[in-house]
């Protein structure tokens, strides 16, 4: 296999293309460089070991001023993106394996990695409108129709059902300490041995745009298992849950949760029902799903913009 494929295979395996993981890259790629191969974790930390050498906003730039690219890709570089140095890891091994096969090109590597980055800053972000006019499910509402019309307009993809999982799981986020860890949307439950998209004590909450019979029987396991099942779905996919739950008798031992109120009604309260505290939260909202999107998803315009 080509090493660019390799790397490919890499990034996508491992979520490595949001703006944090791709300076780690950048960053880790030029050690290797300079340091020579095989590379040895522990001397690519900080002396408290929490944080990556070198992994800085200066040193990402200097890395794309090379590639002739002035935008900013992270203000802290991805110094304080979750997971850098588990990322660094990750890709440390990646790189000593690919040592072992055949000597490193790393400035292919690297130019591999630019076009990811040059990737990021192409993708066209869907985009938030706060308008005080509107009831906050409207707001929320108009995120959701417009991943249902890019979602129309390419055909396999599931950008509506990704980004209803990563609003719930950034409105969870707001809600819970310490913040709850994170899957991209295409990894199934089954495959990763999860009760649920999310797991919050003993509640297993499930986001779908489809509640299908396969669900309600995933929902049942969990009432065996001593969980109580939550469904989080569209305004269509409640109506279905519903029938399809009162089919299986279970209609009184599962919750369903219209997303646009389920969210809308966590912003009223966490913002404490104040016009300010309600634009501030959707804000924190908005920036816990980007940070989300990038260390799971690998399309950047995935992410939202909030439109000032």
């Amino acid at each position: 296999m080509h090493s660019n494929e390799k790397l490919k295979e890499f990034a996508e395996k491992n979520c490595m293309r949001g703006k944090g993981p791709l300076c780690v890259a950048l960053v880790v790629t030029r050690h290797g460089r300079k340091l020579g191969m095989p590379l040895v974790p522990e001397t690519l930390l900080t002396d408290g070991g929490g944080q990556v050498m070198g992994l800085g906003k200066s040193a990402v730039q200097s890395i794309l001023k090379d590639h002739g690219i002035k935008r900013v890709l992270a203000e802290e570089g991805g110094r304080t993106s979750r997971g850098s140095v588990g990322n660094m890891r990750k890709y440390v091994a990646f790189l000593n394996d690919l040592y072992e096969e055949n000597p490193i090109n790393f400035e292919q590597v690297e130019e591999w990695w630019i076009e990811r980055v040059r990737e990021f800053f192409s993708g066209k972000p869907f985009v938030l409108r706060f308008d005080t006019s509107k009831s906050l499910r409207a707001v929320i509402r108009d995120l959701l129709s417009q991943a249902e019309k890019r979602q129309a307009k390419s055909n396999g993809s599931t950008f509506l059902g990704t980004m209803l999982q990563h609003l719930i799981g950034a409105k969870l986020n707001l809600l819970l300490i310490p913040p709850l860890q994170h899957h991209g949307a295409s990894v199934a439950d089954d495959v990763s041995g999860r009760e649920g998209d999310f797991i919050v004590e003993d509640v297993a909450i499930h986001v779908t745009t489809s509640p299908s019979e396969a669900l309600i029987r995933k929902c049942r396991r969990n009432l065996d298992n001593g969980m109580k099942p939550v469904i989080i779905t569209t305004n269509r996919g409640t109506l279905i849950a519903e029938v399809l739950a009162e089919q299986a008798d279970m209609a009184e031992r599962l919750d369903v949760f219209e997303v646009e109120q389920f969210i809308a009604g966590n912003l009223y309260e966490i913002g404490k029902f104040a016009q300010a505290g309600r634009r501030t939260t959707t804000e924190q909202l908005i920036t816990e799903y980007n940070t989300i999107v990038d260390e799971c998803e690998t399309d950047p315009s995935l992410r939202i913009d909030v439109a000032r």
